[in-house]
């Protein structure tokens, strides 16, 4: 297959095109016009040149069989101010209609466009279990992720498989919510975030890059689909798990009203919001995930 990529030197699309290229795939990266080729890391893959803000695709995107969306900016690296919101909602809406116009233009189309999303569609629902099939939730997080999601649903018109990739907190060393949520466990300071009560659904980036493989082969995906594994776990168990992987103590528990003073409204949206998520879709397509015990995901992530 020859696969487009956006956000390859992220850590989804970095390891994904590391996968792709190994089995034999071509991949071809998606770079912007003001992005330096050479500072790219590694060999795996090519570059085609594309313009977000006119849709243009240089001409080595001609052939394509898939379409990886998996751009955005993060959104923990910056307190969201108004600009900072502005740019996590157009590094996704914006740039996923800018693709969709791209796929428009082509002759010869690729048979499916995978586009990321995430588990924050739900907003915070306590212990509510959620599928696929739950509604939205109401927060900005929430917002962005149906701009995102209907932008590229409109795909679907042009005759192209369509998959929502819904994905959760990643565990992964060099990148990720992971080495942050380490760090006060590796000074001795961790413990549980509020009252711990709030569920996390985490997924491993072994699972991650299986389940996006396993979207591209598998003609019967389609829509949104949760990439989580099949157990969440509160946060004081997720902070249990990850203080023994570390081999340090989870005495200190942090109060919410400090992570608000230091985070603003990150902290009740990546921090304090609880999401019982489930890969119902996953498993009814038969998927077999890698990695399913929070413990051994933690301890494989952290070597």
């Amino acid at each position: 297959m020859k696969i487009l990529i956006t956000g390859s030197t992220g850590l989804v699309g970095a390891a994904l095109c590391r996968e792709l290229k190994s089995t034999g795939q071509t991949v071809c990266r998606l770079v912007r016009p003001e992005t330096n080729a050479g500072a790219l890391h590694g060999s795996d893959g090519f570059d085609v040149k594309w313009d977000p803000a006119t849709g243009e695709l240089g001409g080595a995107a001609v052939g394509a069989d898939a379409l990886v969306n998996l751009g955005g900016a993060s959104v923990a690296d910056q307190r969201w101010t108004p600009e900072r919101k502005k740019v996590l909602r157009s590094s996704r809406v914006d740039t996923t209609r800018a693709l969709v116009t791209a796929l428009s233009k082509m002759a010869a189309r690729p048979r499916v466009f995978i586009s990321a999303s995430a588990i924050g569609y739900y907003g915070n629902r306590g212990d509510e279990i959620l599928s696929e099939d739950s509604t939205p939730g109401n927060d900005f997080l929430s917002d962005i992720a149906k701009e995102w999601e209907a932008e590229a649903s409109k795909a679907e018109v042009l005759g192209i498989r369509v998959v929502l990739a819904r994905i959760g907190i990643v565990l992964a060393k060099n990148g990720g919510a992971l080495p942050q949520m380490a760090r006060p466990f590796r000074l001795g300071v961790g413990g549980k975030i509020g009252s711990g009560r709030q569920w996390m659904s985490w997924i491993s980036l072994a699972d991650v890059v299986a389940i996006l493989k396993f979207c591209l082969e598998n003609g019967a995906v389609r829509g949104a689909v949760n990439l989580v594994s099949p157990h969440p776990v509160r946060n004081a168990e997720f902070t249990s798990a990850l203080a023994k992987a570390l081999h340090r103590p989870a005495l200190f528990a942090a109060p919410p009203f400090a992570l608000r003073l230091a985070m603003g409204e990150m902290a009740d949206a990546l921090l304090l919001s609880s999401q019982r998520v489930v890969p119902a879709r996953l498993e009814k397509l038969g998927y077999r995930f890698i990695d399913t015990d929070l413990h051994a995901a933690l301890t494989t992530a952290l070597v």
